[in-house]
């Protein structure tokens, strides 16, 4: 699998954004996805995720409320959309694609394949 990110930019603090990844191979529905962000300086931490199926999300607390992860397995993409952005939101950030179509993980070192990371810079 191969994961292309897109849709970052620079937005006021308030605002909002969506994230795009698109996949390339034929079983996109096999694989959980993920969105992982990474600040200058900091690991790279969990966003969201959601099941092969879609029918499952999870999400990192300091997102849970603000944004929403998706997917259609039949343009092979997931988003990201991002509302309410703070500052502290500035990051590079990843998608990422885990075997385990089931149970999506939090864990970085559960996800097989990355895309090249989009950056989101949020001002006050």
């Amino acid at each position: 699998v191969q994961l292309q990110a897109s849709g970052g930019g620079s937005v006021q603090a308030g605002g909002s954004l969506r994230l795009s990844c698109a996949a390339s191979g034929r079983t996109f529905s096999m694989y959980a996805m993920g969105w992982f962000r990474q600040a200058p300086g900091k690991e790279r931490e969990f966003v969201a995720a959601i099941s092969g199926s879609g029918s499952s999300t999870y999400y990192a607390d300091s997102v849970k409320g603000r944004f929403t992860i998706s997917r259609d397995n039949a343009k092979k993409m997931v988003y990201l959309q991002m509302n309410s952005l703070k500052p502290e939101d500035t990051a590079v950030y990843y998608c990422a694609a885990e075997g385990d179509r089931w149970s999506p993980s939090d864990k970085t070192y559960e996800y097989d394949y990355w895309g090249q990371g989009t950056k989101l810079t949020v001002s006050s």
